[in-house]
């Protein structure tokens, strides 16, 4: 039995109903599927969410660049830390969690630790994250408002994810959150004059956007 899942402007999306069955059967199907390369699966707790829409030039592409421009020359990879953008499976097994955020971050300590491990792909190499990475920042769609503001930010809490980084680019301000985990749920960190600090980075943050001589939006991740 499989599902067939229809989303606007793509083809029909067919869904083998072992994939619901089971955070390790999403799993093995999320490694051996026939979807599009680029199509982005998420799973928790029996749900499976599958995002096949455009990305948004400025509101996301442009952000995620933003991002990754200054957050990559922040980690050490030489030292063995991860700093990783789509792609790659993210899974945490006690908290019945698979997907594939915007971006992840896996300090060289916490691999060292044994906190997360790198899982090996039949075909070779490591596709696959598979414990308690230390960030993961998601961009707002149009197609994963509830999942990123709310299922996502269960999830990452429930998975003990030290920092959620939540974007949203689709207004007139960019709204930029660093989320941290608490006993309770996630808490906002402090805002002094647009600026956050990060404990995963010691440093703080700010996302400023402007406008270009198009007019198109532009982002700037400050640091300091």
């Amino acid at each position: 039995m499989s599902v067939t899942i229809t989303i606007a402007e793509h083809p029909p999306v067919t869904v083998p109903a072992r994939a619901t069955a089971s955070l390790a059967s999403f799993r093995e199907w999320a490694g051996d599927n026939d979807l599009p390369e680029k199509t982005r699966t998420d799973y928790y707790k029996g749900e499976v969410w599958i995002e096949m829409g455009t990305e948004q030039v400025f509101s996301h592409g442009a952000v995620k660049t933003a991002f990754a421009r200054v957050l990559a020359n922040l980690v050490d990879a030489d030292d063995g830390d991860l700093f990783l953008i789509n792609g790659v499976l993210v899974t945490n097994v006690g908290a019945e969690l698979s997907g594939n955020p915007d971006m992840t971050l896996v300090r060289a300590a916490t691999l060292d630790a044994g906190r997360v491990k790198l899982v090996e792909s039949p075909d070779g190499g490591y596709t696959e994250l598979d414990g308690t990475v230390d960030l993961v920042l998601e961009i707002v769609s149009p197609s994963s408002v509830t999942k990123d503001k709310r299922t996502l930010r269960d999830a990452y809490w429930e998975a003990g994810i030290p920092e959620y980084w939540l974007v949203d680019a689709r207004g007139d301000a960019a709204d930029f959150r660093i989320l941290r985990h608490a006993a309770k749920g996630y808490t906002e960190a402090r805002r002094q004059a647009g600026w956050q600090r990060s404990s995963v980075f010691d440093k703080s943050f700010r996302l400023v956007r402007g406008t270009d001589r198009l007019g198109h939006p532009t982002f700037t991740l400050e640091v300091k």
